[in-house]
């Protein structure tokens, strides 16, 4: 679901032209509909009432505190994978007994900064973490609560740079050593053993994953339960998206591939497909979704610059950049892309490109499109996730403003950075 929609020829997000935005805060600049992060949020969180559970956002999809907000206000707790994802918590009002803090390579000011403030869990990834958050617990006269992140090694059927569940990847315990690592955390003594984690990977549009790694982690959380009297199982997050003609059609999709037919997965999808395996165990169940909940609440907005044809292409020039969103540049992340204007004109093939001196530079190729102009403006839809948050100053590029729309209002929520803030703390040495 998402608010961005045509009305009388021009594209609005809510109740909000977008052009308006444009014309007062320029392009490129990011926009997001806090209408459909609720709804996403209540939607979701509806289709696990089955289960005593706690909706967690993962902040890495999208970390503007005015975002962050919203869903604090809703109840959200937050997973976390730095210390600034915790401070951003703490300024948008959120709690840190209601953060788990995953990630591979957690610093010892980052642990103890969590520890201060009372963070509900770190998920560990491994012994040695193990280890140093048992000494920095010690040292600050503190217990540290836990749950291992455990790797079912199950096959997410999703692009390799977000699979994160298979043995070969870098994150978690195997499940064969998963209880002989929750037995050396037993004898460390600044720890707490809270719960058990997992999470397989991201954008999976199929419901076959989540129960294969559901079943497989099922009978070790019974036996940890037991054993350690465990207050929650974490099952990550991964449910995936719409990005294929979400605005055109409404049709659920993901990257076009190889002519096959849309394949998607709703919250009911999902909730039906693990409730029966998860509510056994009695335990409470946390879950960690970030793209589902802010990816199709977000566009980019960008304006043409010029027009290249040559006998192979046509370029289509604008002013976004792959550092503005690398998601198609990094694994051709598939990104619907609209006029403002809504055109009935014949689609050509055209490519979507950058100003960034990198041929990997482009958001769409050989893509069939309404003919575009210079100064002719554009959103590429479904950008809320993965988009701001990993953008760069590549090429001396200021960081874009985002704005945040809420019925008829909307609110500039980060401005544009200047030139001046390119150089912010840097010198010349005399």
């Amino acid at each position: 679901m998402h608010s961005f929609s045509y009305v009388n020829g021009i594209l609005r997000c809510e109740g909000v032209d977008l052009n308006e935005i444009a014309n007062r805060f320029g392009t490129p600049a990011y926009v997001y509909s806090s209408a459909t992060i609720r709804d996403n949020y209540q939607r979701l969180d509806a289709a696990l009432s089955p289960l005593d559970h706690l909706v967690c956002f993962a902040v890495k999809a999208n970390s503007n505190i005015a975002v962050l907000s919203v869903l604090a206000k809703m109840g959200s707790g937050f997973d976390i994978v730095s210390g600034g994802e915790l401070f951003r918590i703490l300024k948008a009002g959120g709690r840190a007994d209601r953060c788990t803090f995953a990630g591979v390579g957690k610093t010892r000011e980052e642990i103890a900064f969590a520890l201060r403030e009372g963070v509900y869990s770190f998920n560990v990834e491994s012994e040695a973490e193990l280890a140093r958050i048992n000494e920095i617990a010690g040292e600050l006269g503190l217990v540290a609560p836990i749950a291992i992140r455990v790797n079912p090694d199950v096959d997410a059927k999703t692009h390799k740079f977000i699979s994160t569940g298979k043995s070969k990847n870098k994150f978690g315990i195997g499940l064969d050593r998963a209880a002989e690592v929750y037995e050396v955390a037993a004898n460390l003594p600044h720890l707490k053993i809270r719960g058990v984690q997992t999470h397989i990977g991201s954008q999976i549009l199929e419901s076959g994953p989540f129960a294969e790694a559901a079943g497989k982690l099922a009978s070790l959380v019974e036996k940890l339960k037991t054993t350690y009297d465990l207050e929650f199982f974490d099952f990550g997050g991964g449910i995936g998206i719409v990005y294929d003609e979400a605005l055109e059609s409404g049709s659920p999709a993901w990257w076009k591939q190889d002519g096959a037919p849309p394949r998607h997965i709703t919250p009911e999808d999902y909730a039906a497909a693990i409730i029966p395996i998860l509510k056994p165990l009695g335990l409470r169940i946390l879950f960690e979704p970030g793209r589902f909940l802010v990816g199709n609440a977000g566009a980019l907005l960008s304006t043409v610059q010029y027009v290249k044809q040559t006998p192979a292409k046509t370029f289509t020039i604008i002013d976004a950049a792959m550092n503005d969103l690398i998601r198609p540049a990094l694994y051709e992340g598939w990104h619907e892309i609209v006029p403002l204007r809504q055109s009935s004109e014949e689609k050509n093939p055209m490519d979507v490109v950058g100003p960034v001196c990198e041929s990997g530079d482009f958001f769409a190729q050989d893509r069939a499109l309404p003919p575009l102009k210079s100064d002719d403006r554009i959103a590429v839809l479904s950008s809320g996730a993965y988009g701001f948050v990993m953008s760069s100053n590549y090429n001396s590029r200021p960081l874009l403003p985002e704005v945040l729309v809420d019925g008829g209002h909307y609110n500039l929520v980060r401005e544009r950075q200047t030139y001046e803030d390119l150089v912010r703390g840097e010198s010349i040495p005399h």
